[in-house]
């Protein structure tokens, strides 16, 4: 084992190489195989998602307690997806990294987005029912429910423009979690590795594709059960696509141009020695 800089962690070169290896697998899945994997990744991050409101529904926090406390319980999403094995779209825009270099045609690419994403909504979405059903969202006397319905208010009444730039430093924040989480070599470093970025960008208040489509078709569900909160304005299917649209294409900049391709030119073509 060659230690890097003193640690026994990847290097950025070895992370590079490596993503791109896993890219041109992710890239070949057979398509059962991508979707499935990919609505486990969407349910996943609901589970995640699902953690946070309940931490941000409890009134007895303050500002800054609520926003970083929720981030780092929201990180389960992404250590499922990373350490359980999932296909989540905002992850694999650093298959870029793999096309920049080549090694997967732009068909594949595609293929891969496209089907990862609609695979995430499935996931995503079924979870929202599977909780809307249970009952979890009476917890703290209707509160959680009620927070369900601000956070999608919310969402699908950001104006477009802020909602990408919103999507945009997201997704730079979760691939740079993914990039780290590769350079681990045991399960205890992929966590550590992945929890910072991660609640770094839950508690500035960043646009989650994937957490958008778990938390906003729930609130449609409680807003069609007539649950109500104050001060919400009403939305649907509408203002899902409404924020979707932009965010998706956020994420996509954010992740695979900001983060993948940068680090291609840096270490992959510019052949960094690091």
């Amino acid at each position: 084992m060659v230690e890097i800089f003193g640690s026994d962690a990847f290097s950025p070169r070895e992370i590079a190489e490596r993503i791109e290896t896993i890219g041109v697998a992710k890239a070949r899945l057979p398509l059962p195989t991508m979707v499935m994997l990919g609505m486990m990744a969407g349910a996943f991050i609901g589970l995640g998602a699902l953690y946070y409101v309940i931490v941000v529904a409890d009134p007895g926090l303050g500002f800054a307690a609520k926003r970083v406390l929720g981030g780092i319980v929201f990180s389960l999403g992404l250590i499922l997806v990373i350490v359980a094995g999932a296909e989540l779209f905002t992850g694999n825009n650093l298959l870029a990294m793999a096309w920049a270099d080549g090694r997967i045609s732009t068909r594949e690419l595609l293929r891969n987005w496209a089907i990862v994403c609609a695979s995430n909504f499935v996931g995503a979405a079924g979870l929202a029912a599977i909780v809307f059903l249970s009952g979890h969202t009476e917890m703290n006397g209707g509160l959680v429910a009620q927070q369900y319905l601000k956070i999608a208010s919310a969402k699908c009444n950001l104006p477009p423009l802020r909602a990408f730039f919103n999507g945009v430093l997201c997704n730079v924040l979760v691939c740079l979690a993914v990039w780290l989480a590769t350079a681990g070599r045991s399960v205890v470093d992929r966590i550590f590795a992945i929890v910072f970025p991660i609640s770094a960008f839950v508690a500035a208040g960043f646009e989650h594709s994937i957490a958008n489509m778990y938390i906003v078709p729930l609130g449609m569900m409680l807003e069609s059960a007539g649950v109500t909160a104050p001060d919400i304005t009403p939305f649907g299917w509408s203002g899902l696509l409404h924020n979707l649209v932009p965010v998706i294409c956020g994420n996509l900049v954010g992740g695979s141009v900001l983060v993948g391709l940068i680090y291609h030119v840096i270490y992959v073509r510019g052949g960094s020695p690091r």
